[in-house]
């Protein structure tokens, strides 16, 4: 069974930086990636990185923020610098398995302005 344990998410002034992790348990995980849902709006892609190293990026964080992971503690973790207040928005951890694709419960990022 895959559990996963997301931390990090706050109240932070634009210009800030914040860094949010996700450790996954449970079973080998290919993709990890993080996706954000802003009030009133769909959720979407903020990062991805395969198990290799390969990551994606949404535009509108490309420069700002770093996706990484350590695959011996199966662990992603999302580098969110120069933040601005369009970033706000709940913060989901995905992960998939060869069976299976599984959601964080979310940790909700706050920029003031």
């Amino acid at each position: 069974q895959v559990q996963l344990v997301e931390s990090g998410g706050g109240l932070v002034q634009a210009g800030g930086s914040l860094r949010l992790s996700c450790a996954a348990s449970g079973s080998i995980f290919s993709t990890m990636g993080w996706y954000r849902q802003a009030p009133g709006k769909q959720r979407g892609l903020v990062a991805t990185i395969s198990r290799d190293g390969i990551t994606t990026y949404a535009d509108s964080v490309k420069g700002r923020f770093t996706i990484s992971r350590d695959n011996a503690k199966n662990t992603v973790y999302l580098q969110m610098n120069s933040l601005k207040p369009e970033d706000t928005g709940a913060y989901y951890c995905n992960v998939r398995t060869r069976l299976a694709e599984v959601w964080g419960q979310g940790t909700l990022v706050t920029v003031s302005s």
